[in-house]
């Protein structure tokens, strides 16, 4: 669930007020003896956030920042909370786009996590990407990726590539 606090991220070009949302996300690892034998507090969590989104649309740039408080370890995928912290944590969040053209546009993003689990340390997100919509029905997005150490294995980086289309 999101909701719109503040401001308008299109109509507001004129201020510098940028658009303030909130939200709760809630997440389930369908893994529930994987989760535990990491020592992962639980197998359910809840995320919350504010979020500021500024679009300046003469400069083609989209920015945003955001605070998630979260328990969740790598993303979730190891489950909520752990033998070193079951506590909520706000953790830092930001991205930027800009519009190279009205059908390209490029940009990164980048993520902080909270190290609840003692065997292993966690690392920041990041990734860098391309996207292309040649129509309002599809969309081809490439990026590079590196989620960090992930339990035991090292360097979890890769490509990714995602197309949509939509009639």
């Amino acid at each position: 669930m999101k909701v719109r606090v503040l401001g308008d991220a299109v109509l507001d070009q004129d201020t510098w007020i940028p658009q303030i949302a909130a939200g709760i996300q809630f997440k389930h690892n369908e893994q529930g003896d994987i989760v535990k034998a990491v020592d992962a507090a639980s197998n359910s969590g809840t995320d919350f956030y504010i979020s500021a989104t500024k679009l300046l649309l003469a400069q083609s740039l989209l920015l945003n920042g955001t605070l998630r408080f979260t328990k969740a370890n790598q993303f979730g995928l190891l489950g909520f909370g752990g033998d070193k912290s079951n506590s909520y944590k706000p953790e830092f969040e930001s991205s930027v786009a800009y519009l190279l053209s009205k059908s390209v546009a490029v940009g990164a993003e980048y993520r902080m996590k909270p190290n609840n689990l003692g065997f292993a340390r966690e690392q920041d997100a990041y990734d860098a990407f391309v996207a292309w919509a040649p129509n309002k029905h599809v969309s081809l997005t490439l990026a590079y990726v590196s989620l960090g150490d992930i339990a035991t294995i090292k360097n979890q980086r890769g490509i990714y590539a995602s197309l949509q289309a939509g009639f």
